[in-house]
C-alpha cells in the first residue's frame, strides 16, 4: 500500500481542486538558478523605513510581546478610522467597523468564509490576484470569471458584468489599481459598477491595497466614499506594498458591522490577533510614514515609465498602467503562449517574470512584470528580454 496515495485519496476535494500559485512557481525555479533578474514577485524592494522598525525595537525593548484585542489595538483602529476620514471623507466607528488581520490575504480568506453560503457566486474580474478564485472556491462559492478587455486598458464595465450575473450572484470582488495589469478605474467607472452593485443588491468587496501607488496625476477611488456604497462595501487594505511591510504581515478590512462582527468570530478561532509588533510598526507608519511612502511611489513611477517604454520600443506593446507596480506587456506577437514564453526567457536569458495564465484564462497572451526593482536590474532585464524576442520568436 502507498502512503501517498492513502492520503490523497483523503484530501478535502476543494483543496485538490485548487492549483499552485504561478507566482510562486517561476520565483523558486529562479531561487536555483544564478545571475537571475526577478521581475516576478510583487515586493517592493525598498526596506521599511527606519522610524517605523524602531517603532517595533522600542515596542519589544518595553516589553509589548502578548496578545492584543482580537479586532486589534484600539490605537490602530483608530489610526487607521482617521486616515479615512481625513484622505477619503469616508467615516468607520473603530470599535465596530475594523478588523485588524494577518495581512491582506486574511482578510480576503476571512470576508470569503463569512459572506458565502455553499453556492453562492461572486463575480470576480479577470485578469486578477491568483487568490481570488481559490478563497472563493475555499469558502463554498463559485468564482464567476469576468474577462476584462485590454482594448479598454483592462477596466471592468458593467456590461460586461451583466453577462454573467445570476440568481445566485452574492458578492462583486474587484481589486484596483489591478494586480496583475497596473490598470486604475475613475471615478466614473466605478459609479457605473456602484450602480450595478446597487441594481442587483450585491456585496462588494474592495481589495485595494494598491491604493496609494496611483501615477500620472490619477488620484485612487476609495470604493466605499461613493455614494450609497459604505454600507455595501468591504475593504481590504493593508501596510505591505506602500509602506514596504510585505513580511510584517499586516492588513485590516472595513465595513459594516455585521460582517467584521463575522469575520472576527473566524479570526478568533484562527489567528486570534495579528502580532503586536506588527501592529505597532502600522500606527507609526499611519502616523509618520507618508513622507517616505512618497518617496517610494515617486521611484516607482520613473521605473514605470522606464519599462514601458522599454517593452514598447521592443514591440511588445501594452498600455501604460497608472497603478501598483506591474506591467502587461502582450507577448502573443512571438508565437509563444504566456507559460512557453516566461520558461523559455528564464532558461535563455535567466529573466524571471510570472505567464498571464496564472491570473485567468483571459490573461494568457501576456506576462506580469514588476518593477519594483531598482532601475540598473530593469534596464538589464528589458535589454535581455529585447535580445530573447530577437532571437527567439517560435516558428
Amino acid at each position: 500500500m502507498k502512503t501517498e496515495k492513502v492520503f490523497q485519496d483523503r484530501l478535502s476535494p476543494a483543496v485538490q481542486s485548487i492549483k499552485p500559485s504561478g507566482i510562486r512557481k517561476f520565483f523558486d525555479i529562479a531561487a536555483k538558478m544564478e545571475d537571475v533578474i526577478s521581475l516576478g514577485v510583487g515586493e517592493p524592494d525598498f526596506v521599511t523605513p527606519w522610524p517605523i522598525r524602531e517603532s517595533c525595537v522600542y515596542g519589544l525593548e518595553q516589553g509589548y510581546t502578548s496578545y492584543t484585542a482580537n479586532r486589534g489595538l484600539p490605537e490602530l483602529r483608530e489610526e487607521i478610522a482617521r486616515h479615512y476620514a481625513d484622505v477619503y471623507e469616508t467615516h468607520y466607528d473603530a470599535a465596530t467597523d475594523i478588523l485588524v488581520t494577518v495581512g491582506v490575504s486574511e482578510a480576503l480568506d476571512l470576508a470569503m468564509r463569512a459572506l458565502l453560503a455553499p453556492g453562492d457566486e461572486v463575480l470576480i474580474p479577470e485578469p486578477c490576484y491568483v487568490s481570488y478564485q481559490a478563497c472563493t472556491i475555499l469558502a463554498g462559492g463559485i468564482p464567476v470569471a469576468v474577462p476584462a478587455k485590454q482594448k479598454n486598458e483592462f477596466r471592468i464595465t458593467p456590461a460586461e458584468l451583466e453577462e454573467h450575473v445570476t440568481p445566485r450572484t452574492k458578492v462583486l470582488l474587484i481589486g484596483y489599481p489591478n494586480n496583475p495589469t497596473g490598470a486604475i478605474m475613475t471615478r466614473e467607472d466605478l459609479l457605473a459598477i456602484a450602480d450595478f452593485a446597487q441594481k442587483h443588491d450585491l456585496i462588494v468587496i474592495s481589495d485595494e491595497i494598491y491604493g496609494d501607488l496611483t501615477y500620472g496625476g490619477e488620484a485612487h477611488i476609495c470604493f466605499s466614499s461613493l455614494p450609497h456604497m459604505q454600507e455595501r462595501t468591504l475593504l481590504l487594505n493593508g501596510f505591505s506594498k506602500a509602506y514596504a511591510m510585505t513580511g510584517w504581515r499586516i492588513g485590516y478590512a472595513l465595513g459594516a458591522p455585521e460582517i467584521i462582527a463575522a469575520m472576527t468570530k473566524i479570526h478568533q478561532y484562527t489567528m486570534l490577533c495579528a502580532p503586536i509588533t506588527a501592529q505597532l510598526a502600522a500606527i507609526e507608519a499611519l502616523r509618520h510614514g507618508e513622507k517616505y511612502m512618497k518617496k517610494m511611489v515617486a521611484e516607482y513611477d520613473r521605473r514605470r515609465r522606464l519599462i514601458y517604454e522599454g517593452f514598447m520600443k521592443m514591440g511588445l506593446n501594452c498600455f501604460e498602467p497608472k497603478g501598483a507596480f506591474y506591467i502587461f506587456p502582450d507577448i502573443t506577437s512571438t508565437g509563444y503562449t504566456s507559460e512557453e514564453f516566461a520558461e523559455k526567457l528564464l532558461e535563455a536569458e535567466h529573466v524571471a517574470l510570472v505567464p498571464g495564465s496564472a491570473f485567468g484564462d483571459c490573461g494568457e497572451g501576456h506576462v506580469r512584470c514588476s518593477y519594483a526593482t531598482s532601475v540598473d536590474k530593469i534596464s538589464e532585464a528589458l535589454a535581455r528580454i529585447e535580445n530573447f524576442v530577437r532571437h527567439h520568436k517560435k516558428a
